[in-house]
Formats: C-alpha cells, structure tokens, sequence
C-alpha cells in the first residue's frame, strides 16, 4: 500500500491537450496566519538553554539554524557530552509533513517539544523545573503574559511558541522553486538532467510535494537487504515506525525525510551511513530502486539537489 501510494503521487499527469504538466514536486509557500508575538518568543526559547536539565543545551544546540537546521554530525550531543542515538533531521520546512521524528511518534510540532525536552541523553529536562525556572524571568514572564494572557508560562505556551517558531522556518525562492513557477532559466542545464533522472529512475516515488519528502513513510531496503550489507549491528532505532507501532510491517520503516536542504545536512540516513550526498544517492539507488546509478547521474541528481535549496534570513549563507 505504502508503495503503490508513492507511485500514485510520483505520476504526472498532462491535461486533455497535453498542454502543461503538473510537477510532482510544488514550490514551497510562505507561512501565513502566525502571531508574531508567539514566533519570537518560540525564537528565544529555541536558543534557550534553561529548557534543559542542566541548563546547558538548547534546541539550538542540535539545530544549527545557520548551518541548515541540523549540526552535520552523525548523532547529536546533549547534556553532560551524552551522545544520542540517531541522526538528527532539519527543522527547516516542516508545515507539510506528516509527523515528526525519523519514526512519525510525534503527531503534532507541539508534542515534538516534549521528546527532546525530556529525553536523558538530549535535553534531560523535566516540565514543571523547566517552568518554574522560567517564571523566574520577569521579562519572560510578561511575554508570556502578553501572548498568552490566560494561562502565562506554561507547558502548553512553550510548546507552542516553539511549534511556531519552526512553523516560521520555511526556506523560499530556490531555483527549483522559480522554474516551477515559470522562470526556465532558473535552472542549469545539468539540473535539469538530474531533475529527469530524478524521476526517470524513481527517487520521486518518495520524494515529491512541496518539502520533496516528509509526507509518507517508507521501508529501509525496499531492493535489497541493507541492515545486513551495513555490517553493523542493529539496534533500537533501526526498527524506525516499528517503535512506534509495534506491527511487524512497520519494521525498518521510515518518513521519508525533505530533500529540500539535504545539501547542508549531512551526513545522511537516520544511522548517518552516508557521509556525502554521491553516497547517500547512490546507496537509495541500490537499496531503494534497485539501480546501480552512473557516476555522471549520480552528478547531475546531486546538481538537482542543489537546486532545491532555498533561502531564510537565518540560512548563513545561499549553498
């Protein structure tokens, strides 16, 4: 069903004349309806380090916003030089998934909050310290009260002003995203070729919609065995949705992540198996498509991908 589904969304579809073609992939689109107020204060609480244990660590720590979103390692490190256990994705372009996490356990961004907030290894805090701490701000305390008069700091106002905050980051006016909307030069002529090969060998079966990914789940390994060939022993998050679920079916299987930034986030995978983006296209060739790409595609897809890369003000600089 998963994969029957993808193959759905991947197709184009020319109208009665075959006149224009409906991309499988469609421009990001700038956020709207967010109180500014919520967002800038989720922005001080993202670079807060008072939302940990030990005051240390901030969501900023593990989400590098200059960098991507990510911090280019393959776990992240939390509190007290603990190391985490998976590979941590972008915060960037989140409004059009459809869960959160590698393995979809968190419905909402409000609930994300929660799972880094008290995880041991990560932020290691707790609700009801993390809020009495906060109180103690005055100046936090009256923002609070302004954006969220009937209830001031509380666990649902953090979360929220959080959620928004990452609901705000949404990286515009890539390439890919002036072609699709008529610009023909926006694009390179080798992008273009990878944008082709893109579709003609299948990758946009699971990445396609605005975010290119994050909108349905799929098997790690769907043409070949990749947890044996990886040589390395498997472990909890290697069952992914699994996890969540506990059906034998959901075992090995993932959300699809956005390629909108995979450029800046490396390296890749949910076990950060892949160091570069040659590797981590020619690794879903064999596993996923069960092509062995040319080293040219595999160039021309990475060109692509470059294309795909927009801008936010907080993006250090245009990759």
């Amino acid at each position: 069903m998963r994969r029957s589904r993808a193959l759905l969304v991947a197709g184009l579809f020319a109208n009665a004349r075959g006149a224009s073609v409906i991309e499988p992939i469609q421009p990001l689109q700038p956020v709207s309806g967010l109180d500014p107020e919520i967002v800038a204060l989720g922005e001080k609480l993202f670079h807060d380090p008072r939302l940990s244990g030990d005051n240390t660590v901030s969501c900023a720590h593990c989400h590098k916003l200059a960098l991507g979103g990510s911090d280019n390692m393959p776990v992240s490190v939390g509190i007290r030089g603990q190391l985490g256990k998976i590979n941590a994705l972008t915060v960037y372009n989140l409004n059009t998934h459809i869960s959160y996490f590698w393995d979809g356990r968190a419905a909402t961004l409000e609930s994300l909050v929660s799972f880094p907030l008290q995880n041991p290894l990560e932020m290691g805090g707790n609700w009801p310290e993390v809020i009495a701490r906060l109180k103690k701000d005055e100046s936090l305390a009256s923002a609070f009260g302004k954006a969220f008069p009937a209830e001031g700091i509380s666990r649902h106002g953090i979360s929220r002003a959080l959620a928004d905050f990452m609901r705000s980051l949404v990286a515009l006016d890539s390439p890919m995203d002036r072609w699709l909307k008529g610009d023909k030069s926006a694009l390179g002529k080798q992008q273009l070729r990878g944008y082709r090969l893109f579709k003609n060998y299948g990758c946009i079966a699971c990445h396609q919609g605005q975010a290119v990914g994050g909108n349905i789940y799929a098997s790690m390994g769907v043409m070949g065995d990749y947890f044996k060939d990886r040589k390395t022993p498997l472990n909890k998050v290697d069952k992914g949705r699994f996890n969540v679920t506990g059906r034998e079916d959901d075992m090995h299987v993932f959300k699809v992540p956005s390629l909108r930034l995979a450029v800046w986030t490396a390296p890749y995978f949910h076990d950060a198996s892949a160091k570069t983006l040659e590797e981590a296209i020619t690794v879903m060739g064999r596993y996923q498509l069960g092509r062995d790409i040319p080293s040219r595609d595999v160039q021309d897809i990475k060109a692509f991908l470059h294309a795909l890369a927009g801008q936010h003000p907080l993006l250090e600089v245009a990759e």
